[in-house]
């Protein structure tokens, strides 16, 4: 693990110090999903232009969130804490400063984070005093910059290597609850839910791979003429294995407004597990594939490296556009099994119209279609048109599991038919069961046993 040093400073060894550790302290803060951000919406509403966000507002967001992480953590010895916090948890001198300056360029020098504005990567360079001290991350000036030049707003987005790192841990994380240790590739005299799993041999018949068990071989051979060694086609024994199928999965989650509504954030752990089910899946089935789906008014895919600067938006919920989108992209696919997992808390509240009651196209000037939304209770209208999708995706062959983060009455019952139209499987859970009850899922839907 790499370590950084802050020596020069005169701070102590500092070698204890890891980016690593500091990227897991940062992870609820990298992938917070609009929790805190729809208060600042609502404030540009009130004020509109009057209002005005410093144009470094995401980066001192992110400072503070490094100087929470050093402060609550135990990143920092006790002997570093007390060098740079007093009694109450206050900077001593300017030293902390420096030093959350110097981590957030090793953040971004490491390629953990990126700085973006409107038109794309921002540069930057660190600022140092006369002493060779850190003093502040700052954007290189922009060519011909005058003094009316306005600064954008400037947004850190996490890299590929930041989403695969938080991918790793949350998995890490997941499947050491769910299994007897953490996940690897060495044997060892325990069985377990890993990923290969040798059984017992079987005598050979056409079609099977020629996964040869010697010693079974030669005993028949043996066994049925003695020595000298002849071989028949009937002493052919081969080595029984786990059957491990390839999948496609389509992985569909609920971005619309209650996600992070009535004082929780359910999109967060969302994602948290779709990281995790991404770095499994390439990791450790290299052979299967993962879509990201997004469904709120409307629906879109996206690639899973953008998953982590995904926010909810005050969307409705067309659970039936992502079902069919999903169905896309899954017919698509060569693999033996296909299959969506769907995140929700909540019932479908849109649909698109595409005809009215008389037939007539419902397709406005501009090409887009005509969204019918409707969020009191349960609209037989949408729901009729969702649990079509979800027949479609049966007849397709496509599994639908269904990860619901609610239990009102009305959203069991509708959960219920969905599940039996789609002949899957439909799980009641909290945030904090989610991750757990995902990846069960998963890797049970992986096995089945062949002669």
């Amino acid at each position: 693990m790499k370590r950084i040093q802050y020596s020069k400073w005169g701070l102590g060894d500092w070698d204890e110090l890891s980016l690593h550790e500091l990227m897991e302290q940062l992870s609820d803060f990298l992938l917070e999903s609009g929790f805190h951000e729809q208060f600042r919406k609502q404030l540009r509403e009130v004020y509109g232009d009057e209002f005005q966000e410093d144009p470094e507002e995401a980066l001192n967001a992110l400072r503070e969130a490094i100087r929470e992480a050093l402060q609550r953590s135990e990143i920092l010895s006790k002997e570093q804490y007390q060098q740079l916090f007093d009694e109450r948890g206050e900077a001593r001198n300017e030293e902390l400063g420096r030093l959350i300056e110097e981590l957030l360029a090793k953040l971004l020098s490491e390629g953990f984070l990126s700085l973006q504005n409107e038109d794309g990567a921002v540069d930057w360079y660190l600022e140092r005093d006369e002493a060779g001290h850190a003093k502040r991350v700052k954007l290189r000036n922009v060519p011909g910059e005058t003094e009316d030049y306005k600064p954008q707003a400037v947004r850190f987005e996490v890299t590929q290597k930041g989403v695969d790192f938080l991918g790793y841990k949350q998995l890490k994380h997941l499947l050491s609850s769910v299994g007897a240790s953490t996940f690897g590739r060495h044997d060892t005299d325990k069985l377990s839910t890993g990923v290969e799993l040798v059984g017992s041999s079987k005598q050979y018949e056409f079609g099977d791979t020629m996964n040869i068990d010697p010693s079974r071989t030669l005993l028949s051979a043996i066994q049925r003429n003695g020595l000298p060694l002849d071989v028949h086609y009937d002493d052919i024994f081969v080595q029984q294995s786990e059957y491990q199928s390839s999948c496609a999965t389509v992985l569909m989650l609920d971005c619309s407004h209650s996600m992070i509504l009535y004082g929780e954030d359910r999109f967060t752990p969302a994602k948290r597990v779709t990281l995790a089910l991404s770095h499994l899946i390439k990791t450790q089935y290299p052979g299967d594939s993962l879509h990201l789906v997004l469904f709120h008014d409307s629906a879109e895919e996206i690639p899973l490296s953008k998953l982590a600067s995904v926010m909810v938006g005050p969307f409705h919920t067309n659970t039936a556009e992502g079902l069919k989108l999903a169905r896309r992209i899954l017919l698509r696919e060569r693999k033996e099994m296909r299959q969506i997992i769907m995140i929700t808390d909540g019932k479908p509240s849109a649909l698109f119209i595409d005809h009215d009651t008389r037939g007539k196209k419902q397709i406005r000037e501009d090409g887009s279609r005509r969204l019918y939304k409707n969020s009191a209770g349960l609209d037989p209208v949408i729901i009729s048109e969702t649990l079509k999708q979800a027949a479609e995706c049966r007849r397709a062959g496509i599994l639908i599991n269904t990860f619901m983060l609610t239990d009102d009455y009305y959203l069991v019952e509708f959960v219920k038919q969905l599940t039996q139209i789609a002949d899957g499987t439909a799980y009641f859970t909290s945030t904090m069961q989610l991750g757990d009850y995902v990846m069960m899922d998963f890797m049970r839907g992986k096995r089945s046993r062949v002669r």
